[in-house]
């Protein structure tokens, strides 16, 4: 069972920054397209960035797009999130997820989860 877990999710101050981290285990990593998603509470959860399993394809939501970059490094099994400029409207559980096939916003095309690393921001 391939297994996902988050780490990085911390509080910080608005216009701060946070670098999330997912490292996937039992898994072969580098075929893997993997997304980041977050839940804000009260609210559904939501597509936040993709990447191809060569980074070549990147796709970002509207939201985020100039602050925050999704990178990965396939020889560790790592793919991160760095959010810059943070914003009130970022606090949320975010969620690293992996799937096979092309990038996607959907996150109903995603097959595989992380348990979620909490990210408070305050002003």
């Amino acid at each position: 069972q391939v297994q996902l877990v988050e780490s990085g999710g911390r509080s910080v101050h608005a216009g701060g920054s946070l670098r999330l981290a997912c490292i996937v285990s039992r898994g072969t990593f580098s075929r893997y397209t993997m997304g980041w998603f977050r839940q804000a509470s009260g609210k559904e959860r939501e597509f936040v960035s993709t990447v191809n399993w060569h980074s070549g394809i990147k796709y970002y939501a509207d939201s985020v797009k100039g602050r925050f970059t999704i990178s990965r490094d396939n020889a560790k099994s790592t793919v991160y999130l760095h959010m810059n400029n943070l914003e009130l409207e970022d606090a949320a559980t975010y969620y690293c997820a992996g799937k096979r096939g092309g990038p996607s916003r959907d996150q109903r095309e995603f097959e595989y989860w992380g348990q979620g690393t909490q990210v408070t921001v305050s002003s």
